[in-house]
């Protein structure tokens, strides 16, 4: 595995995907023991799964976008929360 630093984003952009980052994980946490029996919960885990995900490969994309990221053919994008910095990793 291969990282290279390509970018760096400000304080406020940091905290708003390690935000979506701690929720997304938080929600698939809960959904490894929550069951399908409790339903009306159930239907609310996955509702707010697929809007945190859509919130987070959002923030990416528009991110991405801003500072005209590299990108890698199966290589993704990964942040370092204590610097703020981009990694693009790749195989």
């Amino acid at each position: 595995m291969i990282q290279k630093v390509i970018g760096r984003v400000t304080p406020e952009e940091k905290n708003e995907i390690q935000a979506l980052f701690e929720r997304r994980n938080g929600l698939n946490e809960l959904a490894k023991i929550l069951t399908a029996e409790n339903a009306e919960l159930y239907e609310k885990l996955v509702k707010d799964m697929g809007e945190t995900s859509g919130k987070f490969q959002a923030w990416w994309d528009r991110t991405a976008r801003k500072y005209q990221w590299e990108s890698a053919e199966g290589g993704n994008w990964e942040i370092n929360f204590e610097t703020c910095e981009i990694y693009l990793v790749t195989n």
